[in-house]
C-alpha cells in the first residue's frame, strides 16, 4: 500500500462516520447538547467539516468551500475563513445552527470531495515537506494530514456518543 492508498483509506472512513452521527435527526436534535458546557452533534460535525476545509484549503492555496457558496446560510453564520470552532465558547457553539442533517451532509460531502483527489496524488517525498513554519519543530505535510483525520476522527466519535446521549434522554 503506498501513501496516498494510506491516507485515502483512512480519510474514506469518515463520510460513513458523518452520515451515522447526523442521519434522520431533526434541526433540533443537532442542537442539543448535554449540558452548559458540552458541544452539540452539529456543532461536532460542522467543526471536524470546518477543520479539514480550513487545512485543506490552505494546503492547496485555495478558497475554501466554506467562503465559496452559500454554507455559511446554511448554519446561520458569516462566511469567516477563521471560524472553524476552534477555541469557541457555549454561546458560540450554540450559535452554530445547521438548517438540517442535510446541511452537514452536503458540506462534509464538498469537503471530502476536494480533499480525496489531493490524497491520490501525493506521493512518499511529499509528506516531509513543511507546511506550516509557526510551530516548534514545523509542520509537515504528512504530520498535517494525519492531525487533520485524527482531528475528525474524534470529533465524528463524540458526535456519535451525544447521539446516543440524545437517544437515551
Amino acid at each position: 500500500m503506498d501513501v496516498s492508498d494510506l491516507l485515502t483509506e483512512a480519510y474514506d472512513r469518515l463520510p460513513d462516520l458523518v452520515r451515522a452521527a447526523v442521519d434522520g435527526l431533526t434541526p433540533e436534535q443537532l442542537r442539543w447538547a448535554p449540558g452548559r458546557e458540552a458541544n452539540s452533534i452539529g456543532w461536532l460535525v460542522w467543526h471536524l467539516t470546518r477543520v479539514q476545509d480550513h487545512h485543506i484549503a490552505d494546503l492547496l492555496d485555495a478558497e475554501q468551500i466554506w467562503v465559496s457558496g452559500n454554507w455559511a446560510d446554511r448554519f446561520g453564520l458569516a462566511a469567516d475563513p477563521d471560524n472553524t470552532g476552534y477555541g469557541h465558547s457555549p454561546e458560540q457553539v450554540a450559535a452554530v445552527l445547521p438548517e438540517s442533517a442535510q446541511a452537514l451532509l452536503d458540506y462534509y460531502e464538498a469537503v471530502a470531495a476536494r480533499t480525496g483527489p489531493f490524497l491520490a496524488g501525493l506521493k512518499p517525498a511529499d509528506l516531509d515537506q513543511i507546511v506550516d513554519e509557526s510551530w516548534d519543530p514545523p509542520v509537515t505535510l504528512g504530520v498535517r494530514l494525519v492531525s487533520i483525520v485524527d482531528d475528525d476522527v474524534q470529533h465524528a466519535g463524540q458526535a456519535a456518543y451525544v447521539r446516543g446521549l440524545l437517544a437515551a434522554r
